[in-house]
C-alpha cells in the first residue's frame, strides 16, 4: 500500500466510487437485449481468435489463459483502477516519500489522497463512456475481475459499442465482430510474444523511475483535467492548452524512453486496425462502410471541452499512432510480407524506432539486411 501514516497518496476506493456516481448512463436496452448483446460480443472474440491467428500467423495456446470479460461502464472503471494501482504503484512510493520529508507532508496526507482521489474518479468517469474495448496488459486479478496467470485480460465494453454502432448507424453484428477482432490483435500480440509485457512494463517503470516532480505537480495537472470536465479551463492558464500530463513531467532521460515507448505503442495500435481491416472483408460484409463511418467520427473532432481534455491526456497522440503505425505495418508487409513482418517480434531489437515508424523502409534494411548478411 502506497501510504505512510494509514494515508494513500490516492485514494483509491473513492476513485472508484466518485467515477461510479458520475458515469453516464449508457444507451436504453431491455434486459433481454442486453443479454443478448453480452452473448453475441462473446461469441465473436471466441471467433476472432481463429480469424486474427490465420492472417497474422501469430498464435499461442496461452491465449486460452487470458479471459475474456464484457463489462459496463463502471466494471471498465474497477478494472482500470487495479491496473493503475498496479503499474504506478513505484512511482507513487517514490512521490509518497518526498512527500513525508517535506513540512506539511502529514496534512496533505490526510487530505491529499482523498482529493486525488475524487479528482482521478472524474477523469475515469469521463474515459470510460469513451472505450470500446481494451486489453489490459498488467491487470492483476481480483475477486470480480480474473486475469490470466501471466496478467491480462480482455475488456469489452458493450454500452460505448452499442452506443457507437447506433451513432453510426451501422450493423451491429458487423461492427461488433469488428472491434473484437481490433481488440483480439491485441490479446494476440502478448500471448504470442512472451518477452512484450515484460519489456513494455520495464520502460514504464523506467519511465516513472525518471520522474523527478513535487507531487502537487502531478496533482495540479489531474485538477486542470478536472477542472475542464467542470466547465473548461480557468481563466489564463490557455498557455498550457496542448501539453499533455506525460509531456509536463518529461526530463531529459524520460524523453528517450518515451521515444521508444511511443513507437512501441504505434506498433501495437497500427498492427491491430490494419488487422482489423485485412480480417474485415472475408467476415464481416459491412466493413467498408463501418471503416468509413468510423473515420469520420474520429476525424470530425469534438467540443472544445473535449478536445482540452484530449490533449491534457495524451488521447490525440494515440490517434496518431493507430494512423502512423498502420502505415508502418502495411508499407513493411507489402515490401516483405506477412513472415517478413513478423520479424518484428523476435527480440525488443527488432522494434521499430520514432524514426522507423515514419520511415518503414529503413526498418526493412535494418532488420532484413542485417539477418541476411
Amino acid at each position: 500500500m502506497t501510504s505512510i501514516g494509514g494515508a494513500e497518496m490516492v485514494d483509491w476506493n473513492l476513485a472508484v466510487a466518485t467515477a461510479t456516481r458520475l458515469v453516464r448512463p449508457g444507451p436504453e436496452v431491455s434486459r433481454d437485449e442486453a443479454r443478448a448483446v453480452v452473448a453475441e460480443l462473446r461469441r465473436h472474440a471466441k471467433a476472432s481468435e481463429q480469424h486474427v491467428r490465420g492472417f497474422t500467423r501469430m498464435g499461442t495456446d496461452d491465449i486460452h489463459d487470458t479471459p475474456i470479460l464484457v463489462v459496463d461502464r463502471p466494471g471498465w472503471v474497477r478494472a482500470n483502477v487495479a491496473g493503475f494501482r498496479e503499474i504506478l504503484k513505484p512511482l507513487l512510493d517514490k512521490m509518497q516519500e518526498r512527500r513525508g520529508n517535506t513540512p506539511g507532508g502529514a496534512v496533505f496526507g490526510a487530505v491529499g489522497g482523498k482529493v486525488t482521489g475524487v479528482e482521478l474518479g472524474m477523469l475515469l468517469s469521463f474515459l470510460s463512456s469513451r472505450v470500446l474495448g481494451q486489453y489490459e496488459t498488467f491487470a492483476p486479478a481480483t475477486r470480480e475481475l480474473p486475469a490470466g496467470a501471466k496478467g491480462g485480460r480482455l475488456l469489452l465494453v458493450a454500452p460505448n459499442i452499442v452506443h457507437v454502432e447506433r451513432e453510426l448507424d451501422v450493423q451491429p453484428h458487423d461492427f461488433r465482430l469488428w472491434v473484437c477482432l481490433h481488440e483480439e490483435t491485441h490479446r494476440t500480440q502478448f500471448t504470442a510474444v512472451p518477452w512484450l509485457r515484460d519489456h513494455l512494463e520495464g520502460e514504464i517503470q523506467s519511465f516513472l523511475g525518471e520522474t523527478e516532480v513535487d507531487p502537487m505537480t502531478v496533482l495540479e495537472r489531474i485538477r486542470e483535467a478536472a477542472q475542464s470536465l467542470a466547465g473548461g479551463r480557468p481563466e489564463g492558464e490557455e498557455d498550457d492548452e496542448g501539453r499533455s500530463l506525460v509531456e509536463i513531467v518529461q526530463t531529459p532521460a524520460q524523453r528517450e524512453i518515451l521515444g521508444r515507448l511511443t513507437a512501441v505503442m504505434s506498433l501495437l495500435e497500427g498492427h491491430a486496425d490494419f488487422v482489423m481491416d485485412g480480417v474485415g472483408p472475408d467476415v464481416v460484409a459491412s466493413v467498408a462502410e463501418i471503416r468509413e463511418k468510423f473515420q469520420q467520427r474520429r476525424a470530425k473532432g469534438a467540443s472544445r471541452l473535449d478536445s482540452a481534455l484530449r490533449k491534457l491526456l495524451g488521447l490525440d497522440a494515440k490517434l496518431r499512432q493507430y494512423r502512423d503505425g498502420e502505415r508502418f505495418v502495411r508499407a513493411v508487409v507489402e515490401q516483405v510480407g506477412m513472415d517478413g513482418f513478423n520479424r518484428v517480434w523476435t527480440s525488443p531489437n527488432t522494434l521499430p524506432t520514432k524514426t522507423e515508424i515514419a520511415k518503414p523502409a529503413d526498418w526493412v534494411a535494418r532488420v532484413h539486411r542485417k539477418a541476411e548478411s
